[in-house]
């Protein structure tokens, strides 16, 4: 039996309350004239810092916030705690716009209380899109996911994940029948696939780090050229900054869960169609 779709909307209203906090009255406006540009019945609370984000909180419930990591009277990890301590925001989500946010998530600095994270040197055109993605998620049919695996329960049920949304998979059970693949395309404009989405420990002798190494560095793919999205249920911070240091776009936590997993991956594929980037390869 097919099913449809899932509901990949974070928000469950079409009028959602979305507060952002940043010290600068320039940023906010910013971002919140993208809010509405992406939801035009949004409601976008503006707050300077933690203290006028804890008043916005006591007024009433919101569906989404957005935070500077430096605020004038803490930081976005804070703000991301005390939303977590309101009562009635047990779930929502919390997005860090930083320019340092990269940084921070390689160092593994971010705690559970942040949903999700955005580079702000990406640009305003990408933060539409990562936005949309939480909003009002909208497919790309025959996006091509390179996807290793090696667990066919696993496999099949990521795989309907993604199909569920219009994506084309292509799985391969080790590393070595991938690159297999990619070599057969090397050299052409197409390198063979939209994103690859790796496991990282697999039977073979090669592992998932060693396939990111080998995009990054023998076959000189970018993050941009070809995104990579790496899975691991390993909760060692060393390990995960290690995958990010090499070259992993982002990582997806295991247990899967279908929602975030498709929101990063059409977040990827359309940051890496966008053409107002610095460079196309980035």
């Amino acid at each position: 039996m097919t099913t449809g779709p899932t509901d990949l909307r974070h928000l469950a209203t079409d009028a959602p309350r979305i507060m952002v906090v940043d010290g600068s009255r320039l940023v906010r406006k910013l971002i919140g004239d993208v809010l509405v540009q992406e939801v035009a019945s949004a409601v976008v609370v503006p707050c300077a810092g933690i203290a006028e984000a804890r008043e916005a909180l006591a007024a009433g419930p919101v569906d989404l916030v957005t935070t500077s990591l430096a605020l004038p009277d803490g930081d976005g990890i804070a703000l991301a705690r005390t939303v977590r301590e309101t009562g009635s925001q047990a779930y929502v989500p919390v997005i860090v716009v930083s320019a340092d946010a990269q940084s921070h998530l390689e160092a593994r600095r971010f705690t559970e209380d942040v949903t999700d994270y955005f580079d702000k040197s990406l640009g305003f055109s990408a933060l539409a899109a990562f936005i949309r993605g939480y909003v009002q998620p909208q497919p790309i049919p025959g996006a091509r996911v390179l996807y290793v695996e090696d667990s066919r329960v696993v496999a099949l049920a990521t795989k309907r994940m993604l199909e569920r949304h219009g994506m084309t998979v292509l799985h391969f059970v080790g590393v070595e029948e991938a690159l297999v693949h990619l070599e057969s395309c090397r050299g052409n404009d197409d390198p063979g696939a939209d994103l690859v989405l790796t496991d990282v420990y697999l039977k073979g002798e090669l592992s998932g780090h060693d396939l990111l190494e080998r995009l990054r560095g023998d076959f000189g793919y970018g993050k941009r050229r070809l995104p990579v999205l790496v899975m691991t249920g390993d909760a060692n911070p060393d390990n995960q900054s290690g995958l990010l240091r090499a070259g992993a776009n982002d990582l997806v936590l295991k247990p899967i869960e279908e929602r975030l997993l498709v929101t990063k991956t059409l977040f990827q594929l359309r940051l890496a169609r966008l053409t107002d980037a610095a460079s196309p390869a980035d």
